[in-house]
């Protein structure tokens, strides 16, 4: 009986404590110094947002302008959230505290992006470290069947072996496929069709924290779509520790 009383409160003590610490707290950033996605950043605040409250697990706020991001930002009030997305940030981005923010996530927080989060802070090289790419062009928008490479992630275990979207992509610098966990990637160039390796998303460990990215998301229609919808609630739930997954590097040959 004593095991017993000692294993129901053991439960519920647990419960209390899954209440009391409730949803985890996402910031969502779409402060931009270069070209604005528009159209698809007011989308994806909507969709992300959705996100959250229907799955339970996360809720948003939002950094919006340099205001924001000076009062949301700093090392002190980035105490109270779990993670971040960065939905086609921009430019230089006026952080209080770059090498802060990087010990924050770090620490064991999540950094989620899409799309031109990795034409960002272009200025800052340890961030691009952590996306693992740096944009550096694209071309015109075009059909891509995107191959899984890891279809137990929580970002891609929906996703059949490939996936077709028609998107805007990128082709990057400082991206090398030995330092990152490859979620979806292609086998030809998206516009010439050539033969080679095109990273699309992907994610990796940084320190205790987790990064997950994604470089398609520039359309509406495809922010729009169920299935890269579950592709960006998978990597946040993962980026926030609340989904497993691996993010195990490429065995070296």
């Amino acid at each position: 009986m004593n095991k017993l009383i000692a294993g129901a409160v053991a439960i519920l003590i647990t419960m209390s404590s899954a209440v009391a610490s409730g949803p985890k707290k996402l910031l969502v950033v779409t402060v931009t110094k270069g070209f604005r996605h528009s159209d698809s950043i007011v989308v994806a605040e909507r969709i992300i947002a959705e996100l959250g409250k229907k799955s339970g697990k996360f809720e948003v706020d939002y950094v919006r302008t340099d205001a924001d991001m000076a009062e949301k930002m700093t090392v002190e009030a980035l105490k109270k959230y779990d993670g971040v997305f960065f939905a086609s940030t921009t430019g230089s981005l006026p952080l209080p505290d770059k090498e802060g923010f990087l010990a924050w996530v770090r620490s064991g927080k999540g950094f989620a992006g899409a799309h031109a989060a990795s034409d960002t802070l272009h200025d800052f090289v340890p961030y691009l470290e952590m996306v693992g790419g740096e944009f550096k062009t694209h071309g015109a928008q075009a059909d891509v069947e995107c191959i899984v490479q890891d279809d137990k992630h929580p970002s891609t275990k929906h996703i059949d072996k490939t996936i077709k979207v028609f998107d805007e992509i990128y082709l990057f610098d400082r991206y090398d496929k030995s330092k990152i966990h490859l979620l979806l990637d292609l086998d030809k160039h998206p516009n010439t069709k050539e033969a080679g390796h095109f990273g699309i998303a992907w994610c990796k460990s940084y320190g205790k924290g987790k990064m997950f990215y994604t470089e398609l998301g520039h359309r509406v229609d495809v922010w729009e779509k169920p299935w890269y919808q579950d592709h960006v609630l998978g990597g946040i739930l993962w980026s926030l520790g609340l989904a497993k997954g691996s993010s195990e590097l490429p065995k070296a040959k």
